[in-house]
């Protein structure tokens, strides 16, 4: 697919269902439910974003909300509300329909992110990087971050589970 024919923009209610493909394929061991993608839009719909075609088909997604400390979510949970001591954004997931994939579309949403929360005013991002993604990450500008109490809380993720930060 040429990468003209795809474009970033802010998520709306129906791309939902266009999500929960994209997530089917790209997370099969780290599913989360239709519930858990409305909560994170409905959290931070200025941090939600989908890459849609011509037709408008949801061809990849992001989801990133402020949040607090060096923690992460337990996956596939609802969230009440943004933390009021939240002190970063957290990049919760970024994921490609694996036909777009190598077409430089994460650079562009993830660099649009990164701006975005300068603009807010925020000085740091976090993600939980996992599918042997830490090489991809650091190349993006995060470094894993290790210590015995994040390890207990990454369990649920995976053993490949790496908690990174970059600073903005």
């Amino acid at each position: 697919m040429a990468a003209s024919a795809l474009a970033w923009r802010l998520m709306t209610e129906a791309d939902i269902d266009g999500v929960v493909t994209v997530a089917r394929q790209s997370f099969p061991d780290h599913f989360e439910s239709r519930a858990c993608f409305e909560n994170r839009l409905a959290l931070c719909p200025t941090m939600s974003f989908v890459l849609a075609d011509a037709e408008d088909t949801v061809r990849g997604y992001l989801f990133a909300y402020p949040w607090e400390g060096q923690t992460a979510p337990p996956l596939n949970t609802l969230i009440e509300a943004i933390p009021a001591d939240a002190d970063r954004i957290y990049l919760h997931d970024l994921a490609l329909d694996p036909a777009v994939r190598g077409g430089r579309h994460t650079r562009a949403i993830v660099e649009r992110l990164i701006d975005q929360a300068r603009a807010e005013g925020w000085t740091t991002m976090a993600l939980v990087a996992v599918n042997d993604a830490t090489a991809f990450w650091q190349r993006m500008g995060f470094q894993p971050v290790t210590s015995p109490t994040l390890a207990a809380k990454l369990a649920s993720y995976g053993d490949d589970a790496r908690y990174m930060l970059r600073t903005l």
